[in-house]
């Protein structure tokens, strides 16, 4: 019993030696790893720092660099031109246009140039502001057709657009329309062929006719038979 006790006792103190060592070992890899990867951890940040201080080597990297984030949208542009909702702007032109080519626009504006000549001609000399040759009319009117051949050539540009929406609009609608007539044609052709074998009254009436034709032939017949042989 004490020998079995002893071996038992030996046992377990390897058992527990081998289960030491192993630990041993399993927190020296641990360590080891740690260690590495505080290592790389170290080298990462020596090369972001490094990158940090070097100035921009191309347009490739910098825009790689600023596209890292694709969930972040990028930060507005400063601009310095004033901002305009085109729309808007689009749709003034064409009130404005409108407005240049109708017969009230052409007598409004004759009106002042008469006022204006007649004031700056009969009017007291401290009141007039344009004596001939009219100098600041002549620019008024310059100004006036500057502004008003581009907003002019701007109203036909969308009126462009919207005639070609309306163009293809019907294009498509012609199309469609050229279908359904091939397609309704094809129907009544198919149709009429249909028509052609379907037993028609006439033609009823005829086979009608001819039955009983055929009829009073096979009563004739007998009928004639009996009498020859009488």
């Amino acid at each position: 019993m004490a020998e079995e006790r002893g071996r038992d006792q030996a046992h377990q103190r390897r058992r527990e030696q081998i289960r030491a060592r192993r630990e041993a070992a399993r927190l020296a890899r641990e360590h080891g790893l740690v260690e590495r990867e505080r290592e790389r951890e170290r080298q990462e940040e020596a090369a972001e720092r490094a990158r940090a201080r070097t100035p921009v080597a191309s347009g490739a990297s910098a825009l790689s660099r600023s596209r890292a984030r694709l969930d972040v949208p990028r930060p507005a542009r400063r601009r310095l031109l004033p901002q305009y909702d085109p729309e808007a702007f689009g749709r003034l032109s064409e009130k404005i246009a409108r407005f240049l080519g109708t017969g009230r626009f052409i007598v409004w504006m004759t009106l002042v140039i008469v006022v204006w000549v007649l004031w700056n001609i009969f009017a007291p000399d401290d009141l007039r502001f344009d004596e001939y040759p009219f100098i600041f009319l002549t620019l008024m009117l310059s100004l006036q057709a500057s502004y008003a051949a581009p907003l002019i050539l701007l109203a036909q540009n969308r009126q462009d657009d919207r005639d070609r929406v309306t163009h293809e609009q019907d294009r498509k609608q012609n199309e469609r329309s050229i279908a359904d007539t091939e397609y309704l044609t094809r129907e009544i052709a198919a149709l009429r062929m249909g028509l052609g074998e379907v037993a028609t009254r006439d033609w009823i009436r005829s086979e009608f006719q001819d039955l009983i034709k055929e009829m009073d032939e096979r009563r004739l017949f007998p009928a004639e038979r009996d009498e020859g042989d009488r």
